[in-house]
């Protein structure tokens, strides 16, 4: 295998590793909204729900947040093969994903002043509205820096993919070099694109922060 670099392999890598691109993309966007909403659910489920609902949703929240991420893949890939590898990647990352999220989420809304519950009930709100109205935005506008890290850690796991099939960039990488016995350009190639995909948006993610600041 030759170590030396070449751009004209370097460029003969791209188009395969864009197309990996895409897949890498779109688990991770995909990924990211599952991983919000049911995050969002599982956190006011969490501090608001009767008790026979909340301690078995805390112990499958701690069992998924246990457990690593490539063997939840394999299970369920096994477990569903009526689902392509892809759906099956983009649901696992957004329920392991959510768990974490749902902490984000409940770290918020702990952070709500009781006074402000108090009000809402001596107002006599219902309980939708004080939710709706009151509560989530305030809980929603101050978790939405690290809500944005977890985004950038999805993107760089989408790699475990490769474990069920599922052909996102890093594996489009291995089985160009596999194909021209040239690893060096493409992996290379691959971590720029990684690091110029997320870095803007780290940067972002901290002036959101600092525009945040109460």
């Amino acid at each position: 295998m030759n170590v030396d670099w070449s751009w004209e392999r370097a460029a003969d890598s791209i188009p395969f590793l864009l197309d990996g691109f895409k897949i890498t993309l779109l688990a991770t966007v995909l990924g990211f909204v599952i991983a919000a909403l049911l995050g969002l659910v599982i956190a006011v489920v969490r501090q608001s729900g009767p008790k026979f609902v909340t301690v078995p949703l805390r112990m499958v929240t701690e069992f998924i947040r246990l457990t690593p991420l490539v063997v939840q893949l394999l299970f369920v890939y096994y477990l569903l093969p009526q689902f392509s590898a892809l759906q099956i990647g983009i649901t696992v990352l957004g329920i392991h994903y959510s768990t974490y999220m749902a902490e984000v989420y409940r770290a918020g809304i702990e952070a709500v002043p009781k006074g402000q519950w108090e009000a809402a009930r001596a107002l006599s709100l219902p309980q939708t509205r004080t939710w709706r109205a009151i509560v989530l935005p305030q809980a929603i506008r101050s978790t939405l820096p690290a809500l944005g890290n977890y985004a950038i850690s999805m993107f760089k796991d989408t790699p475990f993919l490769f474990a069920i099939t599922v052909v996102e960039m890093v594996t489009a990488a291995q089985q160009y070099g596999a194909r021209t016995f040239q690893y060096l350009e493409p992996i290379t190639i691959a971590g720029v694109i990684f690091l110029l995909a997320s870095y803007p948006t780290s940067i972002l993610i901290r002036k959101l922060e600092k525009s945040l600041v109460y």
